[in-house]
């Protein structure tokens, strides 16, 4: 018996769904699984410890992490209208957060790249302090006045009305009318140091995870609502639909495009490093 791949996901009803039939051995012939929850604040900051096998990310993080961790091809979050909203207690425009201060789920994350290449041509004067906070306390902040304005992922595209809250803008939509391309978020990596067998292995868990889970969905229900934070039931099911897609299958050439693009968009910007010669490679690519 090999000892367990440790691996480290948030929560969120995506990832759960993802990793459901994996992390209880249902997937054959997959390593078995020892499960951190952390949100993706926290898997960033491992990645740049270099801490466990096997973690979620933001694709904002690759540029400092792919030196020691490879990108798998299946079991990220990348999609289509599914992109992080900027939030106000008033309906505004762009030029109105030129000086204003945002609250942002990580400097590191691939919502807060979005912002900035967004605010760069958006926002005349660029806005003002940043403030990190816990995703699920972003839109309280808002609401209270303690920010005034907050970049917010997950399912607070579909809860912020109930906070009172206007969308200022949609930083996935912008990308998307610029780029043509999906909206790049969150990415499963793996220490090369596994050797390129366990990657392969690691990536074709992940995939068959993933059509596990949408054979059958009721199967990864418990799992799901058992981490989902008090979610209403309705809201994990538009969560899942929304953020597990063909590309949490396999990225494909539109994926890898996704990636590239944002990743060299940021770089170019002075925003992260740029990224080497093939750096998203993968010998098992999906």
């Amino acid at each position: 018996m090999t000892d367990p791949i440790r691996i480290a996901y948030s929560p969120c009803p995506n990832d759960t769904f993802v990793f459901d039939a994996w992390a209880h051995g249902r997937v054959p012939g997959a390593p078995a699984l020892d499960v951190t929850f952390a949100d993706i604040d926290v898997t960033n900051g491992m990645a740049e410890r270099g801490e466990l096998d096997v973690l979620k990310v933001s694709y904002a993080v690759l540029p400092w992490v792919l030196d020691e961790y490879a990108l798998l091809p299946c079991g990220g979050a990348l999609g289509r209208g599914c992109g992080p909203l900027v939030l106000t207690r008033e309906p505004g425009k762009p030029a109105d957060l030129a000086g204003r201060t945002v609250a942002v789920p990580s400097e590191r994350s691939t919502a807060y790249l979005l912002f900035r290449l967004w605010a760069a041509a958006e926002v005349p004067g660029g806005f003002g302090e940043v403030v990190v906070l816990p995703f699920h306390e972003i839109m309280p902040a808002v609401r209270d006045g303690k920010v005034d304005a907050g970049l917010v992922i997950h399912e607070a595209r579909f809860t912020y009305p109930d906070y009172g809250l206007s969308c200022l803008a949609d930083m996935g939509r912008h990308w998307e009318d610029t780029t043509g391309l999906p909206i790049p978020l969150g990415a499963i990596i793996a220490k090369r140091s596994l050797g390129e067998e366990m990657l392969r292995r690691l990536a074709d868990a992940a995939k068959a995870s993933v059509l596990m889970a949408w054979d059958d969905p009721e199967a990864s229900r418990p799992y799901v609502l058992a981490h989902a934070q008090e979610m209403d039931p309705a809201v994990t099911e538009q969560h899942i639909g929304l953020y597990v897609n063909e590309f949490t299958a396999g990225l494909g050439e539109a994926g890898y495009a996704a990636v590239r693009g944002l990743l060299t968009r940021a770089a170019a910007e002075g925003l992260v490093p740029p990224l080497g010669p093939g750096a998203l490679e993968f010998a098992g690519k999906a």
